[in-house]
């Protein structure tokens, strides 16, 4: 299994959070200890890659991309995902802040990952793609409601359903139980199985009676509530929708105006460069 090369740092409360359930709230990220050199070759791969991800995030739920450079090191690897549910401008919503986000955490360092509640975006000169890592990343359980066996048993039938699924998005409930699991897109049908078992193992596991459970590993994540006490899902109300389909809108302008701007600076440093020789 391959070991991460990531140091994660968890901020729950450090973040302004809006809501649980709102798409683009904030769950942990990680950066990796070495650094980039400002204006270097892989600087410029870095902000190509992101830029591919948000781009490919308004028609794509789930995208890769290797920007490869004029030596080894400077190739960057790099992948967004969007939970299951969102529809397209929320998926692109999400990315696009994703990406923002993660400039200013993980400044001048060589790889980064960002997961939020509705997306999670990764990048790395590392390859990690199709490499299945079912290193923890982050555990959260809330307060235990005791043994109580019937809901135990509900927990555990509604784990089981989402293991009998073969979806890489997949998402189940029992009464006031609800269940939610992911695999990242590049892993194999087996892959995801493999990995979904072991984060609901751990899981059942290490968060015992807790009123909801987090288990997020590298590759893969399963999530649980009880009584609606941890949503992690969307409400997709009529305002939300429009709301969605304007930043969509907002996202295909900015994308634009990014690309002239890249353009241009690209001819300016090309003339001035030229004229300094």
């Amino acid at each position: 299994m391959a070991k991460t090369r990531f140091i994660f740092t968890f901020l729950l409360f450090l973040l302004p959070i809006t809501s649980p359930s709102s798409t683009d709230s904030f769950v942990f990220f990680g950066c990796t200890q070495q650094k980039y050199l400002p204006d270097s070759p892989y600087e410029s791969n870095i902000n190509s890659l992101l830029t591919s991800l948000v781009n490919s995030a308004t028609y794509s739920s789930y995208n890769n991309y290797t920007i490869m450079g004029s030596s080894p090191q400077d190739v960057v690897y790099g992948l967004f995902q969007c939970r299951g549910d969102l529809s397209m401008p929320d998926c692109a919503t999400c990315v696009a802040k994703a990406v923002s986000q993660l400039g200013g955490l993980c400044s001048e360092t060589c790889g980064g990952a960002l997961q939020l509640q509705g997306c999670y975006v990764k990048y790395d000169n590392a390859t990690f793609l199709g490499v299945e890592d079912k290193t923890v990343v982050l555990k959260k359980c809330g307060p235990s409601i005791g043994y109580d066996t019937a809901a135990m048993s509900i927990r555990d039938a509604v784990f089981s359903g989402l293991l009998r699924t073969g979806a890489p998005y997949r998402a189940g409930g029992s009464g006031e139980v609800q269940g939610l699991a992911q695999c990242v897109g590049d892993l194999s049908v087996e892959e995801c199985q493999d990995c979904l078992t072991e984060a609901i193992t751990r899981l059942k596991g290490d968060c015992g009676t807790a009123v909801y459970g987090d288990m997020f590993l590298a590759k893969c994540y399963a999530r649980y509530s009880t009584g609606g006490a941890h949503s992690f899902t969307k409400n997709h109300s009529d305002k939300s929708v429009n709301e969605g389909e304007k930043t969509f809108a907002i996202i295909i302008g900015l994308l634009a105006g990014v690309a002239l701007v890249i353009i241009f600076l690209m001819f300016l440093r090309k003339v001035f460069g030229g004229n300094g020789k």
